[in-house]
């Protein structure tokens, strides 16, 4: 403050105006002030007083209409868009558990392609009532063309029913497997002898199969060895129900 007072009397003795001069002087004061202030600005801080939060600005119409309705005196209109608005009590009634039907079979095919359906039908014959993994065995040791696509056929509706259907895969069985022609079939001319021709067909089929769940290979070879030990009959050290089996020799003079 010395120094404008200083600058006022010195413009006052060489005739200046002193009120430019004070202008200038207080914004040079304002701007000094400003600079040292920005000196000591810190960004943080005023993502966090901007971003702070605020109480919320009371809505006038919001009141008036809660006001109204408290009272009784809104329009039909009004009244039903405010009764949709309204939540809903909550009920103490626990809503039923809904029980998902397990799966019991799942269907799968492979794709058209070319092959005749009788050399086709025969794969299916060979893995046809088989448990899954020895069906998928017997397909990767086969010297036949088609076996490769049927066993990736085979792997993949495996894999389908134990994830999507929640099937377990220990106990899958290829229960049913047939065969279906494609619905075009290529055609193609056969030249012949004599200036004649014949039409060759260049067939396509697809294997379908149904993977249901059913009795394990150990399953199957347990009740095999039952079936057998049942047959055996003892030497007659001990008295059994069942008539003994004494066939006739096969030289008989």
């Amino acid at each position: 403050m010395q120094s404008v007072a200083r600058q006022v009397r010195c413009a006052s003795h060489l005739g200046t105006p002193v009120q430019f001069r004070i202008a200038a002087t207080s914004s040079r004061i304002q701007w000094q002030c400003q600079r040292r202030s920005a000196s000591y600005y810190n960004p943080l801080q005023w993502i966090q007083e901007k971003f702070a939060p605020r109480p919320r600005k009371a809505d006038p119409v919001g009141e008036k209409k809660s006001e109204q309705e408290k009272q009784g005196q809104q329009s039909v209109f009004e009244a039903a868009v405010s009764h949709e608005k309204r939540p809903k009590a909550k009920s103490t009634e626990t809503a039923p558990t809904v029980v998902k039907k397990k799966a019991t079979e799942h269907k799968y095919s492979t794709a058209n392609f070319k092959i005749s359906h009788r050399k086709l039908n025969m794969i299916g014959r060979q893995i046809s009532g088989k448990p899954i993994d020895h069906a998928i065995v017997q397909m990767q040791f086969s010297e036949k063309r088609a076996t490769s696509r049927i066993k990736s056929m085979l792997a993949t509706a495996k894999l389908h029913a134990t994830a999507y259907k929640n099937m377990d895969p220990s106990k899958l069985v290829v229960s049913e497997a047939w065969v279906t022609k494609g619905p075009k079939q290529l055609k193609r001319l056969e030249p012949r002898g004599r200036g004649k021709f014949g039409i060759r067909v260049h067939p396509d089929s697809r294997m379908h199969v149904i993977l249901r769940e059913g009795k394990t290979f150990e399953q199957l070879k347990k009740e095999q060895r039952e079936r057998r030990l049942r047959r055996i009959v003892s030497a007659g050290l001990v008295r059994e129900d069942v008539p003994l089996r004494n066939p006739a020799r096969t030289w008989q003079w």
